[in-house]
């Protein structure tokens, strides 16, 4: 078993836990009476094709499977605060509890404190999650090729697109590239951490990159530590890098998100 069905089977686990207290058709009736979703697409610079910069996803992130414990977050609305002054395009929360200690009550605080469109982090693998992050709203979610079908991609993407929200598709191969293309993803990100075994090679994304097709927003996910990484994934064709770990870590997420930003847009002015 692999790291990432390990984590798969615990997802579904509590998410049966969830369903026992609110009902698929509660959900669907509270999706419905969420406030409008923002438009992360827009967000990400998607449909004016502008690209001299490089746009954040700044990640709420209290621990990961392979660092453990990376940071006290008592209250994760403030620090979303402290990354939309920062000019974070999307602010992503994590919402798995077993390996990340995240929450949907974290997604409830983040939105009630910013406007910025909002990805609900997890390892969506039913229908019930995306009405789930509907419901919380979220305007962004995270689809995992390598923990789906393509039928479900077609399906969830379907869905989400349905109720008002934008996908963020996963790869980390260039299989899994074709097949987010061939489900016609419009954000796709390249995570250079192999969710298989949690090794990190940053050399994925340059070598991916450009398999991906020029209208698609491309994401940087996974393995920035500073600016040299961020330039790196620009430089090799990023329009935007999911970061976490960075910035919850830092004591100052709301400087450090303004620098990755400009090493980004030098980058991107560079590789014209």
């Amino acid at each position: 078993m692999t790291v990432l069905d390990d984590i798969n089977a615990g997802v579904r686990e509590d998410m049966e836990g969830r369903k026992r207290l609110v009902s698929l058709g509660e959900l669907k009736d509270r999706a419905a009476a969420a406030a409008p979703s923002r438009d992360a697409w827009a967000a990400l610079d998607g449909p004016s094709r502008h690209r001299d910069q490089l746009k954040v996803i700044a990640e709420i992130k209290r621990r990961s499977p392979s660092k453990g414990d990376l940071a006290t977050i008592m209250d994760p609305g403030s620090l979303a605060v402290q990354y939309a002054d920062g000019g974070a395009a999307v602010i992503s929360v994590l919402t798995e509890q077993r390996r990340f200690n995240g929450s949907l009550a974290d997604l409830d605080a983040v939105r009630a404190r910013v406007d910025v469109p909002l990805l609900r982090k997890d390892f969506n693998l039913d229908e019930y999650q995306i009405w789930e992050a509907r419901a919380h709203g979220a305007d962004l979610i995270l689809l995992i090729v390598a923990a789906l079908s393509d039928a479900q991609l077609r399906e969830f993407t379907a869905l989400s697109h349905d109720l008002g929200m934008n996908v963020l598709v996963e790869t980390h191969t260039a299989e899994e590239i074709e097949r987010a293309v061939a489900a016609e993803a419009r954000i796709i990100g390249v995570n250079v951490r192999n969710l298989k075994t949690l090794d990190v090679d940053r050399s994925v994304f340059a070598s991916l990159a450009g398999r991906i097709p020029a209208e698609a927003v491309i994401v940087a996910e996974s393995g920035v530590r500073g600016v040299s990484d961020v330039t790196h994934y620009a430089r090799s064709g990023a329009n935007a890098i999911l970061v976490g770990e960075a910035l919850v870590s830092d004591s100052t997420p709301r400087e450090r998100i303004g620098e990755f930003a400009a090493a980004g847009a030098a980058a991107i002015a560079a590789r014209s």
